[in-house]
Order: structure tokens, then sequence, then C-alpha cells
């Protein structure tokens, strides 16, 4: 779990370095500030869900984690095309971003599971 939480951070943290140093233009600006709140808000929400009074509001916050996480990949991938010199910081963080996306689908077929059993 704590694992999980340091991965969430730092793949925040790693985007943020990837905004501060992208040059300025409005397609930059305006990517930039959807992907700073889209990539800080699976960590946040996942340290939410590991507090979750039940396991219907652990699911609740993890399909937030999931809706982020992909909304981060999507503006990765634009932030991508209109920054071509960046590329291998940002496939990096595709990758990372696709992991955690895809531990967070597996955590909820598993608390979906466990909540029916």
């Amino acid at each position: 779990m704590q694992d999980l939480k340091n991965r969430y951070k730092s793949f925040a943290i790693e985007t943020g370095v990837l905004i501060q140093q992208l040059p300025k233009s409005i397609i930059n600006t305006a990517y930039s500030n959807q992907l700073i709140r889209s990539s800080s808000s699976p960590g946040t929400n996942y340290r939410a869900a590991c507090r979750g009074k039940s396991t219907a509001d652990f699911i609740n916050k993890l399909k937030i984690v999931e809706e982020e996480l992909d909304e981060s990949i999507y503006f990765l991938e634009l932030v991508q095309h209109f920054n071509p010199r960046f590329e291998a910081q940002i496939i990096k963080l595709l990758k990372e971003s696709n992991e955690l996306l895809a531990i967070t689908v597996a955590s909820l077929k598993t608390a979906r599971l466990n909540r029916t059993s």
C-alpha cells in the first residue's frame, strides 16, 4: 500500500517537473493546467480510498483514481503531440500512468468481487 502511495506521488511530481520544462504557449498552458490537476488527483484519492469507511466508499474513491489516470493519459498524449522534444519523458510518464491504471482496475475488480461474496 505504501509503495503504491509513493508511486502515485512520484507520478504527480514527475508530471509537474515535465510541465515546468515545457515551453510557454497557449496550448501548453491549457493542457498543462488540466494535466497538473489530473495527475495529482489519483494520489489524493488513493489515500482517501485507503481510509475508506466501507467497501462502497473504497470503490467510489478508486473509480475517481481510474478516471483521473485516464484523463492524465489523454493530456500526456496531447502534450506529446505538441512537444516531440519531450517524448522520452512523456513516454516514461505514459508507461507509469498505464501501469497505475492497470493496478487500479485490478483493485476495483477485486473489491467488487469481495463486496458480492
